[in-house]
């Protein structure tokens, strides 16, 4: 059982009355946050045109004469991106709590942009992982700081179909990179050493867009009021209620609830240790099965798929690019179409149903293939059923924990729990799944695949049990700020 928050910190001064939050979560959808879900949102789309480019790639870097990869090294740059986005995720999560939502999410993205530019510029294996680590590293660092942010400006009532349809827009970068890996890939158009350096160009090019449509948004209110900035706070939320009046949209003018906040320039580690692992343990351990499980079934089949369709479907690399198409479209209207059930069905319920039936779904599917009676084609729809499912199940990972913790560690949390479940789960996955498929056993890729449904079916039922009812509540009712004051 989860156990009450530790006291605030020492460095606690004043107590300030707010009512930023409340009046955040009532209002109605508008155009603000709108701007919020297209500015911030398309972090994922960032995060499914890299892994999309990195799995579209794979057999032109093996046809590269100059990079000349095999199956190992490929699932070893995939490792590289993977383990640069858990240590970026650490260290920009923490910076995040510390320095404020809206500075991290422009850092973040300008490590992303350059380091996906530099990664087409690399000459060697080394210089390509160390690219694709620091790629990582921005996108583990915008995990971070957007998650954090978008939970604390959009309204309580929309906030789980919002978060899960921002998440599957993951799907949409992929499409992306897909469409153009098709381009790039085709050798009548390019070279094959050329091609996919121009790949990862795209990338580059949109994240330079998006940092200027982030320069419209504002820090997060409930940031401000613990840093001491009420007043600051109360401006921009009041500067968000006139923004939806001259829309003609209702804003309510009673008086909201108000919360007592202790201010604090920061939260001590070990105030941050104890009210993740000691304070809300449970609340932990859902985090991390949830996390650990996705990460290990998306990062082992999504980084090799092509590998799968090249060696035992006889694909060619120029053909990649539609095999991904429908697999976007699987994963894209999953957290879609299944989203509103979260706010309305509940949060454990659809947890629980989405994890199992991915899990249960990837078992028949290997089944099929092991049995080799699947062609390129079949395998490529029963991806796309099994991630409809499984994309709504991965987007409500990040969903829970990004709102089940206290304010003062939330970034932090998503941080901790986004790394270390990747890191558990997902890090060795794609060398590994390279491995297998280089083997050429059907047999030796099955048991891989049997692996990652058990761990999907064990997270559903450690979930119904364990996870938090957190549909339709406000942040601070689904966990207490560390620095409440009453």
């Amino acid at each position: 059982m989860d156990t009450p928050a530790a006291a605030p910190s020492p460095d606690a001064r004043r107590i300030v009355r707010t009512d930023a939050p409340a009046r955040l979560d009532r209002l109605p959808w508008g155009r603000f946050h709108t701007l919020v879900v297209s500015a911030l949102g398309v972090t994922w789309i960032l995060d499914g045109l890299e892994v999309t480019v990195a799995g579209s790639i794979a057999v032109a870097l093996k046809e590269d004469p100059s990079m000349a990869f095999s199956e190992s090294d490929i699932g070893l740059a995939a490792s590289a991106y993977l383990a640069g986005a858990v240590l970026g995720a650490l260290f920009f999560g923490w910076l995040t709590d510390r320095l404020g939502r809206k500075k991290l999410f422009f850092v973040t993205l300008a490590l992303y942009l350059a380091a996906t530019a530099l990664t087409g510029l690399s000459w060697n294996l080394w210089s390509f992982c160390l690219f694709r680590f620091l790629t990582g590293a921005g996108i583990g660092g915008e995990y971070a700081a957007i998650n954090s942010t978008i939970q604390e400006l959009i309204p309580a009532r929309f906030r789980g179909w919002t978060d899960l349809a921002i998440n599957g827009s993951f799907w949409i970068g992929a499409a992306m990179g897909a469409a153009g890996a098709i381009v790039l890939l085709d050798p009548a158009l390019f070279a094959p050493e050329t091609g996919w350096r121009m790949a990862f160009f795209i990338g580059a090019a949109l994240a330079l867009f998006i940092l200027f449509m982030r320069a419209w948004l504002p820090e997060s209110p409930r940031w401000l009021v613990t840093h001491g900035r009420a007043e600051e706070a109360a401006r921009i939320v009041q500067d968000i209620e006139e923004g939806l009046r001259r829309e003609g949209a209702h804003v309510p003018t009673e008086p909201a609830g108000e919360t007592a906040l202790r201010t604090r320039s920061h939260t001590p580690l070990g105030e941050a240790f104890r009210a993740l692992f000691i304070a809300h343990r449970t609340r932990a351990a859902v985090g991390l099965v949830m996390m650990a499980s996705q990460a290990f079934f998306y990062n082992a089949i999504f980084f090799t798929y092509a590998l799968v369709l090249t060696r035992f479907h006889g694909v060619a690399a120029k053909e990649i690019g539609w095999y991904v198409l429908p697999l976007a479209l699987g994963n894209f209207l999953g957290p879609l179409l299944l989203g509103r059930l979260f706010d309305t069905l509940g949060r454990r319920v659809m947890i629980m149903f989405t994890y199992a039936a991915s899990g249960v779904l990837l078992a028949l599917a290997g089944a099929l293939f092991v049995r080799d009676l699947l062609d390129a084609r079949q395998m490529t729809l029963a991806w796309s059923a099994i991630f409809f499912f499984a994309s709504a199940a991965a987007s409500s990972a990040y969903l829970t924990v990004s709102e089940t913790f206290p304010l003062e560690v939330r970034a932090l949390a998503i941080a901790i729990f986004y790394a270390v479940g990747t890191g558990v789960g997902g890090v060795a996955a794609p060398y590994v799944f390279g491995a297998l498929v280089q083997s050429g056993s059907r047999e030796a890729v099955f048991a891989g695949y049997l692996f990652g449904a058990a761990l999907m079916i064990v997270a559903a039922v450690f979930v119904y049990f364990f996870a938090v009812a957190a549909e339709r509540k406000p942040l601070e009712a689904v966990a207490r700020p560390l620095s409440a004051a009453d």
